[in-house]
């Protein structure tokens, strides 16, 4: 089982969707988590342990990321999908956006 880490801002849309999609496939274990520190989970050093691939949904959440837990991160994929902060939860376009960019990481 490969623990997935999905990381967005304020943890109320993307990375739930994200983590609800993953969850249910029994090759993974999935959380979510924001950076912001008014996101509904606050991402932690426990998560940044647990998870065995990073997936952030913007390149500033990939530098928070680095400037808070820099060395825990020498040994972690983290990748960024690119996903814009445009949808709401479960959003179809979301889930679509989402089951590529991540399908892609994981099919390889």
């Amino acid at each position: 089982m490969k623990n997935l880490l999905f990381i967005c801002s304020r943890n109320q849309w993307r990375s739930p969707t994200a983590e609800a999609i993953w969850r249910k496939h029994p090759d993974f274990n999935a959380k979510s988590a924001g950076t912001s520190p008014r996101a509904k989970k606050t991402v932690s050093p426990t998560d940044i342990r647990w998870a065995d691939v990073i997936f952030v949904m913007e390149q500033k959440h990939k530098n928070r990321l680095k400037s808070e837990f820099t060395r825990m991160l020498d040994h972690k994929s983290i990748h960024v999908l690119d996903i814009p902060d445009e949808y709401k939860y479960m959003d179809p376009d979301l889930i679509q956006e989402l089951e590529s960019a991540v399908g892609a990481y994981l099919d390889g």
